[in-house]
C-alpha cells in the first residue's frame, strides 16, 4: 500500500491534463538503490514499447536538471519524463522479486484499466449524445420534406442512404447483418452515427434554403447530399460507413444504465 500511496505523492499532472512521473522521482519508490539499476528496467521497457509497435517518443522523453551536490554547487543530472503507460511497462520489467514492483505492477494494470473503462464511458455518451440528434435531425427532415412536397418518405429516406452507403436500407442491412425491423443506429458507432447527423442536417437545411419544391427534386437532392458525404469521407482515406463495425446495441447500453441507475438508489 505504502509503494501505492507513494506513487500518487509523486504523480504530476500537465497542462493539457496528463499524468506523468519523473524517473528520479520514482527511483526509490520502486524499491531501487541505483540510477543504473532502475535505467536497466527502462531500457527494457523501452524495447518493450517498441515491440508492441507503439512509438517510445511517445511515452518516454529524456531531460536534465539541475541538483545541488552541496555548498551551494550544481550539477546537471539526467532524468525521464514518464507517461503511465510507460511506467506500467518499467514495472512489468523490473525485478518482480521486489515487493515495490508487484505493488507498482498492480497500481499501474489498475489505473491503465481505469483509464479504459473512462475512455469507454466518454464513447458511450458520445453516441448516445449523437443518437439523440441523428432522431431529432430526422424529425426536422421529415418536416422539410413534407414542406417541399414529398409523400413517400421511405422513397425520400431510401435516397440519402444510398448516397452515404451506396445502397438502400434493405441492403444495408443484409449486408451488416442487421435484422429487418432493428433500427439502423442503434449498433452505428460514433462516426457512422456523425456522418447521418452531417447528412440529414444538410439535407434539411437545403431543402429550406433553396426552396426546393417537388418529390423528385427533394429525393434527388437528398440523394446528392449523401453522396458527397460518401465523396469527403473517401477522399479523407477514412473507412466507409457500410463497412463500419457493429457497436454495441444502444438500447442495451440504455438498459443497463438504467438497471445501474435503479439499483443505486
Amino acid at each position: 500500500m505504502a509503494t501505492i500511496q507513494q506513487l500518487d505523492a509523486v504523480k504530476k499532472i500537465s497542462t493539457t491534463g496528463g499524468e506523468y512521473w519523473m524517473a528520479r522521482d520514482i527511483l526509490s519508490v520502486l524499491g531501487y538503490s541505483s540510477w543504473e539499476r532502475l535505467m536497466e528496467a527502462v531500457s527494457r521497457a523501452h524495447n518493450s514499447c517498441k515491440e508492441t509497435n507503439v512509438d517510445p517518443s511517445d511515452h518516454f522523453h529524456i531531460t536534465v536538471k539541475m541538483v545541488e551536490i552541496g555548498s551551494g554547487a550544481k550539477r546537471e543530472v539526467e532524468d525521464w519524463f514518464l507517461t503511465r503507460y510507460a511506467c506500467y511497462l518499467i514495472a512489468m520489467n523490473g525485478e518482480s522479486s521486489k515487493p515495490e514492483i508487484a505493488d507498482a505492477q498492480r497500481y499501474f494494470a489498475i489505473q491503465t484499466r481505469n483509464q479504459e473503462l473512462s475512455t469507454q464511458i466518454a464513447d458511450e455518451n458520445r453516441r448516445l449524445l449523437l443518437r439523440d440528434r441523428v432522431k431529432d435531425g430526422n424529425k426536422k427532415l421529415g418536416s422539410a420534406a413534407k414542406r417541399a412536397g414529398v409523400q413517400r418518405y421511405a422513397v425520400f429516406h431510401d435516397a440519402g442512404y444510398q448516397g452515404l452507403y451506396g445502397m438502400g436500407i434493405v441492403k444495408l442491412k443484409q449486408r451488416k447483418g442487421i435484422a429487418p425491423k432493428e433500427d439502423l443506429y442503434d449498433t452505428a458507432g460514433s462516426s457512422e452515427l456523425a456522418a447521418n447527423e452531417f447528412r440529414i442536417t444538410q439535407t434539411e437545411e437545403s431543402l429550406r434554403k433553396k426552396n426546393i419544391r417537388g418529390e423528385f427534386q427533394a429525393t434527388e437532392e437528398h440523394r446528392k447530399i449523401g453522396a458527397k458525404v460518401r465523396q469527403t469521407i473517401s477522399e479523407l482515406g477514412n473507412t466507409l460507413p457500410e463497412n463500419l463495425p457493429l457497436a454495441p446495441s444502444i438500447k442495451k447500453l440504455q438498459s443497463a444504465r438504467r438497471k445501474a441507475l435503479k439499483s443505486k438508489s
